[in-house]
């Protein structure tokens, strides 16, 4: 490092905002045209830039620089400019992952969904034809047991048993499905 160099960060360590100054007037504009090859959107290299000069502003006390300070400056951006691309990236992968996992989830709804409607319209079809009235007029038109047993001209016990029989059906040939659904 030159002695001119020297002279520089010991001024910025010490905060003295005027030469901080002067490198941020001086290798700010150069800085940003470099990360904007990278990054390829100005605003962006901007804010790449400004915030290592923050970082440097914030960390001057324990800046320790090794090789030209210019070289610092560029390595800086570069590596900055890099991490962002990662990110980027990153969060791109992530967000891809996401969008593919939620079209994968709403196709599988929908497939078990309709291999739920195939079995409850097997099993209404197994059922004997009472038994099958009774629960679609309890679960599908919302009728109470009474009301059905009125209807049906049946006692509230046939439409009980006649529920219970339907249900046990249903539990049997829906089982894989249990976590989805409610009878």
């Amino acid at each position: 490092m030159s002695e001119k160099t020297d002279i520089l960060l010991h001024k910025i360590k010490k905060g003295d905002l005027n030469e901080f100054e002067k490198l941020f007037k001086l290798y700010y504009p150069l800085l940003c045209f470099y990360a904007l090859k990278f990054v390829q959107d100005t605003d962006l290299a901007k804010e790449i830039v400004q915030d290592l000069f923050c970082k440097i502003w914030e960390d001057r006390e324990r800046l320790n620089i090794h090789t030209s300070f210019k070289a610092y400056l560029y390595r800086s951006t570069y590596l900055n400019c890099l991490q962002y691309l990662r990110k980027r990236n990153s969060k791109k992968q992530y967000e891809e992952h996401i969008k593919n996992k939620s079209a994968n989830y709403h196709v599988n709804k929908e497939i078990e969904e309709k291999e739920i409607q195939i079995i409850i319209q097997e099993t209404l079809l197994s059922l004997p034809d009472r038994c099958s009235i009774i629960f679609k007029m309890s679960r599908f038109d919302g009728f109470k047991y009474q009301e059905i047993a009125d209807k049906l001209s049946i006692s509230i016990k046939t439409v009980e048993s006649n529920m219970g029989k339907a249900l046990k059906e249903f539990r049997k040939n829906l089982k894989d499905y249990l976590s989805i659904i409610v009878l």
